[in-house]
């Protein structure tokens, strides 16, 4: 590339801010015959937890006006599984990969931080602490600034990697969690998980989704996730990624603009299975024609002077 794209995303250089979000990039390799994940800045991989997940009983996914909803329940193959058959697979990517962590408890974030440690081809990891559509765990733990804190110090505690905390949307402030975290020794955030929210069959008079409730994503939220992202970048001094409805490239320059250091494409990967590898060469491609560096587009909004 001609541009140097690089950006600091606490105490972590990736080669550009273009990175995946958790739970819609499966483990990398499903997408490897849509993006060149090399080229990326990073993938976040799929939540791990301590014990395997068969996640929550369908209907899981329903699709909304500019987004959809998911009730997922974060299934996944658990942390003995993905220690033996998924990081050897990860070590031959070639690509930056953080773990999403998530868990019951505090003490389930350390050891699964703890556990996974020693493996050099896990470049980071990224704590849940803000799933919407489980009944325990993540959202207690994402909607209490104190409670935050503490799960990000026992993360910290038991790892040398980058920790990355993804912050709720569905809080009174965001600055204030994002400040917690930053005090807890947090190396950068990510803004933000899932709205809350529902659908209901106006036939059946039910919820489609199994579990009520879930998370809604995609186009309607980017607004939300937009304002966010400003307002924990003006909190805090560590890096903020981006996350929120990102759907074409002027989405990825408002999001640096107000002050992402990097963003995560998620439900667009859905829609476009090569998404995330198109908007890293629309970046590259618009840093050129304006003749500016990605740090001088960072954090750039210009605010009324009133």
């Amino acid at each position: 590339m001609g541009v140097d794209l690089s950006v600091d995303i606490g105490g972590l250089t990736i080669q550009n801010p273009i990175m995946t979000a958790s739970g819609t990039f499966g483990y990398g390799e499903e997408f490897a015959p849509f993006v060149d994940l090399v080229e990326l800045g990073g993938i976040i991989v799929k939540g791990i937890s301590l014990e395997p997940r068969a996640g929550n009983a369908p209907s899981r996914i329903v699709e909304t006006p500019s987004g959809m909803l998911n009730a997922i329940g974060l299934q996944n193959v658990g942390i003995d599984a993905f220690i033996e058959k998924k990081i050897p697979m990860l070590e031959q990517l070639g690509c930056v990969v953080f773990v999403n962590v998530l868990g019951d408890s505090i003490d389930d974030y350390a050891e699964i931080a703890r556990r996974l440690d020693p493996y050099p081809s896990l470049h980071g990891l990224e704590i849940n602490i803000s799933c919407p559509n489980v009944k325990k765990g993540g959202v207690v733990f994402g909607s209490s600034p104190e409670m935050a804190g503490r799960v990000t110090e026992a993360v910290k505690a038991n790892t040398s990697k980058p920790v990355m905390v993804k912050l709720s949307p569905n809080v009174t402030s965001v600055s204030d969690m994002a400040k917690a975290v930053e005090q807890a020794g947090a190396d950068s955030i990510s803004v933000i998980n899932t709205l809350i929210g529902m659908a209901i069959d106006s036939k059946t008079r039910k919820p489609i989704l199994d579990n009520v409730i879930g998370g809604l994503s995609g186009p309607a939220i980017k607004p939300v996730a937009l304002r966010m992202v400003y307002e924990a970048a003006k909190a805090v001094d560590i890096p903020v990624i981006g996350i929120g409805g990102i759907n074409s490239l002027e989405d990825v320059i408002e999001f640096l603009i107000a002050g992402a250091s990097a963003v995560q494409i998620g439900t667009m990967n859905f829609v476009n299975p090569a998404a995330s590898g198109e908007l890293l060469h629309g970046l590259q491609n618009y840093l050129e024609s304006e003749n500016i560096t990605i740090n001088e587009l960072i954090g750039s909004i210009q605010l009324p002077s009133n």
